[in-house]
């Protein structure tokens, strides 16, 4: 009998409930696909044929906490009057919405947001890095305008981004405000350095 997508949707998110709660109660290592599948209620089999390994399921789970967290920003994003404090909010609140998931991010962060990362592996994370620089590359562009969002400048940013949240998954002042202190002192480097380079182009250009 053929699955109907209702019912492979139904089954996608018992598998997402179960990887919360195994992830969160047992760890991302300790956590085996047997473990995952008799959660979901499902066969190995079947947990293969949605997610092929841990790490695809485990950013599947993120990538939809980042989601929300991008939604909740844009709900606010004209009303931050700076690039810096755009950015800064952006990240804090992607942060909050996988604040619950922080157990696991570590041994995921290399192989699934890095974009050198493999397809298998980071198909959800290339999709969730994607959707950031796009959010990030339009705040550039309305306060920097069109130049300033070059592809190397959104690789500098990235690389700050992951760097972020590395640390962030092992921060353990209360509350990551550690974190934060790190994400403020990023934001303002990174953009500062937007104006120095269009100053630089500018000063060049008139020479």
């Amino acid at each position: 009998m053929r699955i109907t997508a209702k019912a492979k949707q139904e089954v996608r998110e018992r598998i997402l409930t179960a990887g919360r709660s195994q992830f969160q109660r047992k760890g991302f290592e300790g956590t085996t696909t047997r473990d995952l599948s008799r959660a979901a209620g499902i066969a190995i089999g079947t947990l293969f044929n949605y997610f092929p390994n841990k790490e695809s399921l485990g950013m599947s789970i993120l990538a939809e906490a980042l989601e929300r967290g991008r939604d909740r920003f844009r709900e606010n994003v004209q009303r931050i009057p700076t690039l810096e404090e755009g950015l800064f909010a952006l990240s804090a609140s992607e942060l909050r919405e996988i604040r619950p998931y922080r157990v696991f991010v570590g041994p995921i962060l290399e192989t699934a947001l890095s974009p050198f990362g493999s397809s298998q592996t980071s198909s959800e994370g290339e999709k969730a890095r994607q959707e950031h620089l796009g959010t990030v590359a339009e705040m550039i562009i309305n306060r920097r305008g069109p130049d300033a969002a070059t592809s190397v400048t959104l690789h500098l940013y990235w690389s700050l981004y992951l760097g972020v949240l590395a640390f962030w998954s092992r921060d353990e002042s209360p509350n990551q405000e550690d974190t934060l202190a790190m994400l403020d002192q990023a934001t303002r480097l990174f953009a500062a350095s937007l104006t120095t380079s269009a100053r630089d182009e500018h000063e060049g250009g008139t020479r």
